[in-house]
Parts: C-alpha cells; sequence; structure tokens
C-alpha cells in the first residue's frame, strides 16, 4: 500500500515512520525541496495546484491524507476525484476558517467563547464596545503558533490591532481567563468506529506548544465530556482519521476552542507513551484497518524543542527519555524535534523533567 501525503514536515517523516513498519509507503508532495520528510521517502516538489503532480500522485498511491491544515482545498478536492483523501477536503475547508469552526461548535451544542465577526476598522470597535477587553482579535484563516493573533488589552489597542491584522477576515473573542488548555486526540475509521486518547494538558510560550503531559489525574473527570464532544464533531463532519480538539477548562467546564484535522503536536507523546500512536492510528483509519489501542503506557510528559538543539547525550542520560529530532536546520522559534519522557508514576515523570528542563531551555 502506498500512501500520499500533502506536505513533507515534521508531521509527515513522523507518519512515514508509523507506517513502515506495517509494510507501508509514502510519496510526499511539498512545495520546498528541504522539508524533513525528504530525508525518510520519496518527496515530489511541486506547487500544490500543479495538476500534473497531483495527478501523478493520485495515479501511483492508494489513499491521501495531508500533514498540515492549510493546505489548499482545491488540492484535496482535486485528489479525491480519483482516490481516497482522509480526512475528507470539507473538513479541511471548514478548520481553515476560525468562524466556520466557531459555528459548527454552536450549532452541535458544544460551548465556545463569544465571538464577533469583524471586515472592517468599524466592526473591530463596535465589536470591542460589545465584548469588552481585554480581546483577541484572530484571522480567520492561516494562524497557528500565535501567529495571526493579536491581544487587546483595552479599547485603544483597536488601531494598532488593525493595523497589524486588517485586511483579512476577522474573528474577535474576549480573552477566556481559563484554568489550563487542553487537547483531545480522536480518531474514527470509515465505519463510523472511534476512539480517544487521554486528555492532555498543554504549556504554551508566546503562541508556541513547549509541554504536553498525560494523562492528568485532575483531567479524568473531564474525559467523557470531552469525548461526547469530540464525537458529535466526528459525526458531523464524516469525519476519517485524527482530529484534535483543542478546549479550554474555564470554571470546572470545557470550552471548545478550534480543532486541527490532522496528528498534532500535542499527539506526540503518545510515539513514546501509549500503546498505538496516533500516527499509526491515523494511517489505520484512512485505510480501514482497526484502530490501534490508545491505553497510555505509564506517564509522560512531551517536551517541544524550539529553535536550538540540545545535547543529544545529556538528554539521553535522563532516564525515560526518548529523543526525535526532525533533520531540520535551528533558527530562533523553529521546531526542530521534541523529548518524549516516561514514568511509572506521576512523582517520577515530576523529577524527570526538572532535570530535563535546563537542558532543551529554548
Amino acid at each position: 500500500m502506498r500512501v500520499g501525503v500533502l506536505g513533507g514536515g515534521q508531521l509527515g517523516r513522523m507518519l512515514a515512520l508509523a507506517g513502515y513498519p506495517m509494510g507501508l509507503r509514502f510519496v510526499f508532495l511539498d512545495p520546498a525541496p528541504d522539508v524533513s520528510a525528504g530525508q525518510v521517502a520519496e518527496l515530489r516538489t511541486a506547487a500544490y495546484d500543479d495538476t500534473d503532480a497531483l495527478a501523478r500522485l493520485a495515479r501511483d498511491v492508494d489513499v491521501v491524507t495531508y500533514e498540515f491544515e492549510n493546505v489548499p482545498v482545491a488540492a484535496a478536492r482535486t485528489l479525491a476525484e480519483r482516490v481516497p483523501v482522509y480526512p475528507p477536503p470539507g473538513a479541511l475547508e471548514l478548520a481553515q476558517d476560525r468562524l466556520a469552526e466557531k459555528r459548527l461548535f454552536e450549532g452541535l451544542g458544544i460551548a465556545t467563547a463569544p465571538f464577533v465577526r469583524v471586515d472592517s476598522e468599524r466592526e473591530l470597535a463596535a465589536a470591542l464596545d460589545g465584548l469588552g477587553a481585554p480581546a483577541v482579535l484572530k484571522t480567520r484563516r492561516l494562524g497557528y503558533d500565535g501567529k495571526g493573533q493579536f491581544v487587546l488589552r483595552s479599547p485603544e489597542d483597536a488601531g494598532p490591532a488593525w493595523k497589524a491584522l486588517g485586511g483579512s477576515a476577522l474573528l474577535l473573542e474576549p480573552f477566556v481567563a481559563f484554568e489550563r488548555e487542553v487537547s483531545l486526540l480522536a480518531v474514527r475509521e470509515p465505519a463510523g468506529a472511534t476512539a480517544f486518547y487521554p486528555l492532555v494538558e498543554n504549556h504554551h510560550r508566546d503562541g508556541i506548544l513547549r509541554l504536553s503531559r498525560a494523562p492528568v489525574p485532575r483531567l479524568a473527570a473531564l474525559q467523557a465530556e470531552a469525548e461526547a464532544k469530540a464525537a458529535r464533531i466526528l459525526a458531523a463532519l464524516g469525519y476519517v482519521g485524527v482530529l484534535a480538539v483543542e478546549f479550554f477548562v474555564e470554571a470546572g467546564r470545557l470550552v471548545a476552542n478550534e480543532i486541527a484535522p490532522r496528528v498534532h503536536n500535542s499527539g506526540h507523546w503518545t510515539i513514546d507513551g501509549a500503546e498505538v500512536s496516533q500516527f499509526e492510528n491515523h494511517l489505520r483509519a484512512g485505510l480501514g484497518w482497526p484502530l490501534g489501542a490508545t491505553t497510555p503506557v505509564g506517564w509522560s510528559a512531551m517536551v517541544n524543542l524550539i529553535g536550538t538543539l540540545p545535547d543529544t547525550s545529556a538528554v539521553l542520560a535522563v532516564p525515560g527519555a526518548h529523543l526525535h529530532l526532525y533533520g531540520k536546520a535551528p533558527r530562533p522559534g523553529r521546531k526542530l524535534g521534541h523529548v518524549t519522557l516516561r514514568a511509572d508514576a506521576p512523582e517520577t515523570l515530576d523529577a524527570r523533567l526538572a532535570v530535563l528542563g535546563p537542558l532543551v531551555a529554548g
């Protein structure tokens, strides 16, 4: 079986590494010639709207997926006319628009932060007057890792916010005073069977995920609620593959923030910390194979390596540490890899994190 993948970044790389033990082969399509997936699989360098490249890809593979949500929907739809594409292009299109996401949550009865569509500076002023400050102005499209966002601390920030983000379709939300940020990794196969990983607690800095932990005992009471909400989204989208649903925990309840129609950074811990990883389950789902167990193996933490690379020997000297490097050149703010820590008890995990922390600070 050959799997085509739109995008050749680290998520695609990890998909290929998960698929090889199952006898799968991979073909990546990416406009850049030096992406990290090209180090482990066939890479075809072409624009996503290159009709000849898309036709060749459809001819040469059995199924297509994508490894980031900003793949042009037109490319996914073109491929879907010739070969199965999972997750379905409709889910990709919805996830590319924050307004469409919010409306989906509302339609499914899933709590989300209040929001106002903003298309002009006048509308921004009116929306800020209605929602109050602090608030967050977001681009509806192409925002990730903190990009495409502006925090308004007071009404006087409306002008600078519009100057920074104006010209794009925007969304204004009140600043949520959340207790923590969490995510749920869900997976669904074509016949409708679903599986869920335990809720993950996430810690960000400068808009970039730095640390994820799973399982988290204090989140156990929210697991059933999160699974029920995610199941509604999966069914509504006719979804196939891994879906990440990001929530805020506010006053003990889950408030949906956004979805990602792909394997997700907050699920990287599953490579070493779950019986079957998110990457393997994404492939199983797309191929119609039985889903694997999502049971955690002990207690895990995932630490992203941002901007600089640590000393490999020092990291591997930490008990329970598993180092994953993406073959990317260092530069500020760039995700270069991650470390998964595993332990048999939360207290042991905390102690190991305290040792690892200074080694990977970036």
